[in-house]
C-alpha cells in the first residue's frame, strides 16, 4: 500500500466526523481511529500484520493494561499512538520538548516518534503537569504504550 495514500487518508479522516476507518489490500490492514478527549481529536493507527492472521502469534501486553488501573484518578496517561522510536527533543542537541513539573495545555507537543522514517509529533489532549516521562530518549515504544503521566 502507498504510503501518500496512507497519509491522505489518515487526513481526510481527521478533518471528518468519521471515527473509525479499516482498509484492507491484500495481507495488508489498515485501521484508522479517532482518539477524543475533550475537544481534541487525533488519529491514531494502529500496528497490522502484513501476514494472514492464523499465521500471526497472538502478542498480550498486560503490562500496559494494567499501569490504568494503578494509576490514581487525577494522572492522565498519554499513550503512543503508533509503533517507533521515541525522542524526546526534535534534534539530538536541542532541548527536550518538556520535562518533568513543566505545565502543559492541549495541543502542546511532548514528543517525537519516529515510524518509518516520518516524524510524528506527539502532542498533550489535557492541561497538566507533567509528572512522570515514562519511556527513555531514543527507545522504541510499542503501540498503546503509556509515555507521559500528566496531574490534571
Amino acid at each position: 500500500m502507498d504510503l501518500e495514500l496512507i497519509k491522505k487518508l489518515v487526513k481526510l479522516i481527521d478533518s471528518s466526523g468519521i471515527t473509525d476507518f479499516s482498509v484492507e489490500e491484500g495481507d495488508t490492514k489498515i485501521k484508522i481511529s479517532k482518539r477524543s478527549s475533550g475537544s481534541h481529536a487525533q488519529p491514531v493507527m494502529q500496528p497490522v500484520s502484513l501476514q494472514p492472521e492464523e499465521s500471526s502469534p497472538k502478542r498480550e501486553m498486560p503490562a500496559l493494561e494494567k499501569t490504568a488501573e494503578a494509576r490514581p484518578s487525577n494522572l492522565h496517561e498519554i499513550r503512543s499512538p503508533i509503533v517507533g522510536t521515541f525522542y524526546r527533543a526534535p534534534a539530538p542537541d536541542a532541548d527536550s520538548f518538556v520535562k518533568m513539573g513543566d505545565s502543559v495545555t492541549p495541543g502542546k507537543v511532548l514528543c517525537i516518534i519516529e515510524a518509518m522514517k516520518l516524524m510524528n509529533e506527539i502532542e498533550s489532549d489535557v492541561a497538566g503537569k507533567i509528572v512522570k516521562v515514562l519511556v527513555e530518549n531514543g527507545k522504541p515504544v510499542e503501540y498503546n504504550q503509556p509515555l507521559f503521566l500528566i496531574e490534571v
